[in-house]
């Protein structure tokens, strides 16, 4: 060790240590810490840590930077085994030294320094560098900072100028943002200006462990507050963060989003490039920012996800059609929300799950999938101004029925069909249609259509009463037992009733009806038409109705509907 301090002092070329170094090799490494080593500027310095070893590729220039590249005759590769770095276009990139030359680059120009490179130096030195790295755009986002000249000749950050001809200039509105001076960036290709923060297309920006901020009064309420973000996050952000903290209660620690990711520069759009700007948003790595939810971390620990800010803010902005897109139905999307919501064109963009995002509805059921999807769909159906077929409600009201209870606010008013008309009616009012026997007996009366097996449910979910338990339709009309023909009870399955009342006429509640089918489970009929229906709806079979119907009128048909069953 004491000899390499010796040498230390001495002149000699870069051949003769690499000569040395090859002597030096087979050294223990802990005595070789303090070897010289001449640089390419002409300097020695003491020591291969932080030294740069050049490649054939690696820019002559990078000393006024502040690097210490070694010589190029004097690269050797005990050097690299003693901490010095090969000057790969990655590595000389990541050094602290470009990073704060890029840093400082707006300035260069204010700052006397005769060794430094002027502004277009640097940029030229950056993007050699950045083109041999390969880098893609977003890879190392600290480069947006890099001083380029603009179209009036002025430097600007790279990260704050738009490319002419890209795909980010085609959908921005003109004089939004200034552009890349033509010239210099005509000396250089889209990806490489693109990784260097020039845009080309649109930018993520993302925030980490984003908490709201104290109010005036030091409440852990108000407007989130990115510890860590990239440069560019969107100001709205803030607006976003109220919205948030607003679904959760006051709590002494407050919830946090553990990452937010948003798309920057979405408010200069040209409001009639929205179709070719949502087309960009719904491609990767874009789609994630609009598509992915906001993990919130709770005080309990526990995490609820909410829309991701790009969705929140999509939605609140006239970007699809020339309107908002909340609230909106895909043209040609599920026939079931006709009516209720207002068609919208998205032609050539039918990516659901991006829709979706947007607030557009595409179905029923995407629709009650979403938070306050159902109170969302009560309340349109509550609005009269709204058309709404009773083919739609009873459909409606099948998905609604599958809801938990726990999870759907109790509205204050209904859709029904009362006497064959759709009409809004006071909840309190309404009556879930289980019985068809008994709708002779509903005139005036608020119905709401479900499928059977859906009735008790959609009973509980409106806390309202059924049909069945509301009317009193007691039989008082005398009749005949008859047996159920064998045929019939092969057709409908083990639930048939073995035997009916027949009536020359029925009457139950004081009105005429074809059949009932009193609650303890005696079926009376007057006709062949309502034995059947009966029958049907004993043997819980009630599509087969019709055909029960065939065969009490017709019993030499037994072989030929059997035959027919093959194919159900």
């Amino acid at each position: 060790k004491k000899n390499i301090e010796r040498i230390a002092g001495i002149e000699r070329t870069p051949d003769w240590w690499h000569r040395l170094y090859d002597t030096l090799a087979g050294m223990d490494p802990d005595r070789l810490s303090g070897l010289p080593v001449p640089l390419a500027d002409g300097r020695t310095t003491i020591g291969p840590r932080h030294v740069l070893l050049p490649g054939p590729d690696t820019p002559a220039d990078l000393a006024r930077l502040g690097l210490k590249v070694a010589h190029p005759d004097a690269a050797h590769p005990l050097l690299e085994k003693l901490g010095a770095l090969p000057a790969t276009a990655r590595a000389v990139l990541t050094t602290p030294q470009v990073r704060a030359a890029v840093a400082a680059s707006l300035d260069a120009g204010e700052v006397w320094d005769e060794d430094a490179p002027d502004p277009e130096e640097l940029a030229d030195t950056v993007l050699t560098l950045v083109r041999a790295a390969a880098l893609a755009p977003g890879e190392e986002p600290w480069l947006g900072a890099l001083a380029l000249p603009d179209e009036d000749g002025e430097l600007a950050p790279a990260g704050e100028l738009l490319l002419a001809g890209s795909p980010l200039a085609s959908v921005l509105r003109e004089d939004e943002v200034p552009y890349l001076d033509a010239e210099f960036a005509a000396r250089w290709d889209a990806d490489t200006l693109a990784a260097c923060g020039v845009l080309t297309e649109f930018q993520l920006v993302r925030a980490t462990d984003v908490g709201p901020r104290p109010g005036r009064t030091g409440a852990p309420r108000g407007r989130l507050s990115p510890s860590r973000t990239t440069p560019g996050l969107l100001d709205a952000v803030d607006v976003r963060g109220e919205d948030l903290l607003d679904q959760f209660p006051d709590t002494p620690v407050p919830p946090v989003a553990t990452e937010l990711i948003a798309v920057r520069d979405l408010d200069l759009v040209d409001d009639d490039r929205w179709p070719q700007a949502l087309a960009m948003l719904a491609q990767p790595p874009l789609r994630d920012a609009l598509t992915q939810p906001v993990r919130i971390l709770l005080p309990d620990g526990t995490t609820r996800s909410v829309r991701s800010y790009t969705a929140w803010w999509l939605r609140d902005h006239p970007v699809l059609d020339g309107r908002r897109p909340a609230g909106l139905r895909s043209a040609g999307g599920d026939p079931l929300l006709a009516g209720l919501y207002a068609p919208a064109d998205a032609t050539g963009f039918e990516d659901e799950q991006v829709l979706r995002a947007l607030g557009v509805r595409t179905s029923v059921r995407a629709l009650l999938e979403e938070p306050g999807g159902a109170a969302e769909l009560l309340g349109r159906l509550a609005d009269p101004d709204r058309e709404v077929t009773g083919h739609q409600l009873h459909a409606l009201y099948g998905a609604l029925a599958d809801l938990d209870p726990e999870q759907v606010t109790l509205p204050d008013e209904l859709r029904a069909v009362v006497d064959g008309e759709v009409v809004v009616v006071d909840a309190a009012d309404a009556v879930v249609a289980d019985a068809p026997d008994l709708l002779p007996l509903t005139a005036g009366l608020p119905l709401l259509p479900v499928a059977p097996a859906r009735a008790a449910d959609l009973a509980d979910l409106f806390q309202v009463r059924r049909l069945s338990e509301t009317v009193p339709a007691e039989v008082t009309t005398p009749g005949e037992e008859h047996e159920v023909p064998e045929s019939v009870r092969i057709l409908l399955g083990p639930k048939t009733p073995a035997t009916y009342v027949e009536h020359e006429e029925l009457v139950a509640g004081g009105t005429e009806l074809d059949w009932r089918l009193t609650p303890d489970g005696v079926l009376h009929a007057a006709t062949l038409e309502g034995v059947a229906a009966g029958l049907a709806w004993s043997a819980s079979q009630w599509p087969r109705r019709f055909e029960v119907a065939a065969l009490l009128e017709d019993p030499s048909r037994t072989a030929e509907l059997a035959r027919d069953r093959w194919f159900d």
